[in-house]
């Protein structure tokens, strides 16, 4: 019989060393699993690409603007529900992340898409469009704009 065999069968503690077989193979589960975690640590943080495209949303090739210094714009855009951005364009690329909520966006004759909260898109540029927050909440959207000093991130414009 083995040490481990007569600890169990010892019946002045019956249960206690079970019990304590039991709470070394549960540390060596845990050990294990905390050795997997800190391996993945070790690997650096996690990436995930939220877009990643030479054409926009409504396929127009991106091209960076040139002659003046490089500028990039970045704003959190907050709507109350049913609120418009009004028709507009971009001069210059941009990229859109939703932080919160859901925003319908019509193209015109491109068409329209719904965006929802963890979307990301390249936005249209010289394609006219309008967004509307579609959803019951509030929408808060991520706006970035590459690009140079003295142009508009946006311009008015008439719907196609």
């Amino acid at each position: 019989m083995s040490a481990i065999e007569r600890r169990c069968h010892d019946r002045r503690h019956p249960g206690r060393s079970i019990r304590s077989v039991g709470l070394f193979a549960f540390g060596m589960v845990l050990g294990a699993a905390a050795g997997h975690l800190a391996a993945a640590r070790a690997l650096g943080p996690v990436v995930e690409t939220l877009a990643a495209s030479g054409t926009t949303v409504t396929g127009e090739t991106i091209a960076y603007p040139a002659g003046a210094p490089a500028k990039v714009t970045a704003a959190v855009v907050s709507f109350a529900p049913g609120q418009e951005t009004g028709w507009h364009t971009h001069g210059i690329p941009g990229f859109a992340y939703i932080l919160e909520g859901e925003v319908t966006v019509d193209y015109g004759e491109a068409g329209k898409r719904t965006l929802k909260a963890g979307d990301g898109l390249l936005e249209a540029v010289g394609t006219p469009h309008n967004g509307r927050n579609s959803g019951s909440g509030p929408l808060r959207i991520l706006a970035v704009f590459m690009g140079a000093d003295g142009l508009p991130t946006s311009v008015p414009a008439e719907p196609r």
